[in-house]
């Protein structure tokens, strides 16, 4: 296959797409229909050299907004929307969860705390990561009264089961602490990534729920679309990935902590029933 030069042109052109709001997926499969090779879309658009952004997930959550916009049901109560973006389709809630919830979450999670892992991509299992210095744990689907509260609203607010879900993982970050950008997705590329996904697919979904917030610092990033999602008590930040792929726009990551104490609790999503 002849190389391509990456023209001033191409470049221009994919620079105003992205600034209408363009999907990167979208621009690469322009690229594609117009006879461009899969290594320079992807060269021109910053992605892997690895070709051709992969077929989409069949389906995934979705929310449903009432007639205004602004509201979501989520059967026991009604959640607010604060913003909504959507290239990658993210929302950010601000009633989720309430005070007291947050705080029955941490108080339970507090004395199971634990260096947090990352999962080893080369073997499926889990290993230490630099890059993620904060400390959290796993409750069991369903575990407890208040988890299952939550798990319930969750599942009506995006329209997807409960059992696809993984476990609340409850993280505390202290001062200095952060997760720097990274996406939640199992790369389809690495050798463990098969043994993962035997537990109920990929995931297609991350919701992020701030159960304490910092005196300052520890917003949650999303460099790919610059939005900066800063942690309130009770609020939540949800985004779909449909592409296992950088095209999805999800990268993410967590800002050091500058001052008090973060504490979070992630439900990831997956596309069949989590065992």
């Amino acid at each position: 296959m002849q190389a391509q030069a990456i023209t001033r042109e191409m470049q221009d052109w994919v620079a105003r797409q992205l600034a209408a709001g363009h999907g990167q997926h979208e621009i690469f499969q322009a690229l594609l229909d117009a006879g461009w090779h899969a290594a320079a879309a992807n060269h021109v658009l910053g992605l892997p050299a690895g070709g051709a952004i992969p077929q989409a997930a069949q389906a995934v959550p979705r929310v449903e907004t009432d007639a205004s916009g602004t509201m979501v049901d989520a059967g026991d109560k009604w959640v607010m929307v604060r913003e909504h973006r959507s290239a990658p389709d993210l929302w950010v809630f601000a009633n989720l969860l309430s005070a007291e919830e947050c705080e029955a979450l941490v108080e339970s999670a507090e004395p199971r705390l634990e260096r947090s892992l990352t999962v080893d991509i080369r073997t499926g299992g889990e290993e230490l990561n630099q890059d993620r210095t904060s400390h959290g744990m796993f409750y069991t689907r369903g575990e407890n009264e208040v988890v299952r509260r939550i798990e319930a609203r969750i599942a009506r607010l995006l329209n997807w089961p409960a059992k696809n879900g993984e476990g609340l993982q409850v993280l505390r970050y202290r001062r200095g602490a952060q997760y720097k950008p990274h996406y939640d997705y199992f790369n389809p590329t690495e050798p463990g990534t098969a043994t993962i996904l035997r537990r109920g697919g990929q995931r297609v979904a991350s919701l992020i729920m701030y159960l304490r917030e910092p005196e300052e610092g520890g917003a949650t990033v999303f460099p790919d679309i610059g939005l900066r999602v800063r942690p309130q008590q009770g609020s939540a930040v949800f985004f779909s990935y449909a592409l296992a792929h950088p095209a999805s726009l999800t990268l993410h990551g967590g800002e050091p902590v500058k001052a008090g104490e973060k504490w979070i609790a992630t439900k990831w999503l997956r596309e069949r029933e989590f065992t």
